[in-house]
């Protein structure tokens, strides 16, 4: 497959054009506004802000009002934002990630994601990130897949109000873990204009067929949020750059030249004891690779990376 020609009014297939944001899920120890700053002051031109109980919890008293400081602390540092959904004990102190969409009782997931859109809106955010969940094992397929679908319409509708741009993310081990499952829920959807893809690069890696330049030219036209980092195949463990096995000058290429302008926004949730020091050599490496000279074609024309078995699901540290 060819990289795509860049869309209209795109900026030059040049990877030092790439704006670089910094997840807070990586930086689980610092008070929210510490974090905004710590990321702006390194030179990143976002935030991947994940709604957790410390950082924008969005069932805490006093919302609308945290929401505005947060939206005047963004715009005073120049950070745009996406919103990201991924906190683990945020609805269940007991079950990480749950409920989700795949559940008996998706209630408090989907007010929870409502919630999420509408706190998009009000901070101007790129995109609202989310995905499917874990299918429980007292849940059928078919029936996780349903439930999956009408939780989504659900959101698409607010999203839809709100004006605001869905980013799904395939996750390995999800009901939804590769591009393949992704397309087949967008069609499900009945393809929803604001409905696009998260695609997190170190997944590509894990699990996806293709190497990860390709995975970027397969899903170029509904890409609205990219999350960054390095993992090993059939190893589903955010690793810092360089320790993995991605090659990343040809995927920043490979971005560039199919004209994506939104966050490219490292994600590493591991690594909050030492954020400051993995967020400044996060964005040194990948200023550097976005410098280097490369031609994402070469890679997409190489042969396919081993593929993991169909929807068998990676190892997870």
């Amino acid at each position: 497959m060819s990289v795509p020609e860049p869309r209209p009014g795109a900026p030059a297939a040049d990877a030092t054009t790439l704006r670089l944001g910094y997840g807070t899920n990586g930086f689980a120890n610092h008070r929210l506004d510490d974090a905004l700053a710590v990321i702006a002051d390194l030179g990143y031109d976002g935030v991947a802000l994940t709604l957790d109980h410390d950082h924008l919890d969005p069932f805490a008293p006093g919302l609308t009002r945290r929401v505005a400081a947060v939206g005047r602390r963004l715009e005073s540092l120049g950070l745009a934002v996406v919103i990201e959904t991924g906190a683990r004990y945020l609805l269940d102190p007991w079950q990480k990630h749950a409920p989700t969409l795949l559940h008996d009782n998706p209630t408090r997931r989907i007010e929870f994601l409502r919630r999420a859109v509408r706190i998009g809106a009000d901070l101007g955010a790129e995109a609202v990130s989310f995905w499917a969940g874990v299918r429980p094992e007292s849940v059928s397929p078919q029936c996780a897949w349903d439930r999956l679908v009408a939780g989504c319409a659900t959101v698409v509708d607010a999203a839809d109000a709100a004006g605001v741009t869905l980013g799904f993310e395939p996750e390995p081990g999800m009901l939804v873990q590769d591009i393949a499952d992704w397309r087949r829920l967008h069609a499900a959807l009945e393809n929803p204009a604001r409905f696009g893809i998260t695609l997190d690069i170190g997944h590509c890696r894990c699990l996806e067929p293709w190497p990860v330049p390709q995975c970027v030219a397969e899903v170029a036209d509904h890409l609205v949020n990219v999350q960054i980092d390095d993992m090993r195949r059939g190893v589903h463990e955010h690793l810092e750059f360089g320790v993995g096995e991605i090659d990343f000058p040809p995927v920043l290429a490979a971005l560039a030249a199919a004209g994506y302008q939104g966050l490219v926004a490292v994600e590493l949730p591991r690594d909050s004891h030492a954020a400051p020091a993995v967020a400044a050599r996060s964005i040194e490496f990948l200023r550097a690779a976005a410098a280097t000279d490369n031609d994402p074609a070469r890679t997409l024309c190489s042969a396919p990376a081993e593929a993991t078995p169909a929807k068998e699901a990676p190892v997870h540290i």
